[in-house]
């Protein structure tokens, strides 16, 4: 927890830990309270092979905290966390920011085929996890088809932190799913959404994000020329954009 004034909550990808929201912590904990956490299994954080919800996590955090509620801001695997506790627990989300993120129960048709995983498959098989670090690295970070390198020292970050969560080999908890899921429930949203994408983004995820954005009334879309880690690649531009929206939102 950084800071003082309305709660944000920040989530994270499943190739980072907390940690990917440095920069928007030192840009925004003077107007805010910034409040961030290593969900199950990634990070500083354990968790035995059972059932759980990380939806149930972030109301168990806000209400350790003393936060009735809070804006929720939750990228890639953590898009799908945010947009589905917003629906289970409406009354304790203040506004919504969903990037590169996906929709539960929502299969996109622009997704890459299966045999486009294929190697990093084998590579999780074999526990080879420099190889895997070094593949995910250039997908999440680079891109998809994107040249070598091209995120430059974000790929470094991104490489670095996928491969310290491989290397502690933690057990895996397993996640419970909202039912019935997102995809058919949009129209239920009562936060305000902001969906992200990035351009350079594997397909399939930019378009779950353009299909959110049409599917919720009065959601608002911003497009970034980057790859998945759209706020490790532009902060400053990301910074004014999550400030500009949580200004328009505050409660007072």
């Amino acid at each position: 927890m950084d800071g003082s004034g309305e709660p944000v909550v920040l989530i994270h990808a499943g190739v980072a830990n907390l940690r990917m929201w440095d920069d928007q912590v030192a840009a925004l904990r003077d107007r805010y309270r910034m409040i961030r956490h290593d969900t199950r299994g990634f990070g500083r954080t354990q968790t035995d092979a059972v059932e759980f919800s990380n939806r149930a996590d972030v109301a168990a955090l806000l209400d350790h905290l003393g936060e009735e509620s809070a804006h929720l801001v939750g990228f890639s695997r953590a898009g799908s966390i945010a947009l589905d506790f917003a629906l289970e627990y409406p009354g304790r989300v203040r506004s919504l920011v969903v990037g590169a993120g996906g929709i539960s129960g929502y299969q996109s048709p622009a997704g890459l085929p299966e045999e486009a995983f294929e190697l990093p498959d084998r590579l999780e098989r074999a526990k080879d996890w420099a190889g895997l670090a070094e593949w995910e690295a250039a997908f999440w970070a680079d891109g998809p088809g994107q040249p070598a390198g091209r995120s430059g020292a974000v790929r470094e970050r991104v490489h670095d932190w996928v491969l310290d969560n491989y290397h502690a080999e933690k057990v895996d908890g397993m996640p419970i799913v909202l039912d019935p899921p997102a995809v058919g429930r949009l129209g239920e949203l009562k936060a305000p959404l902001l969906a992200i994408l990035g351009a350079f983004d594997e397909p399939g995820t930019s378009e779950a994000m353009r299909h959110l954005a049409d599917a919720v009334p009065g959601a608002r879309l911003e497009v970034f020329e980057t790859a998945h880690m759209i706020n490790l690649e532009q902060p400053e531009r990301f910074n004014a954009l999550l400030a500009e929206w949580l200004d328009a939102h505050r409660s007072s």
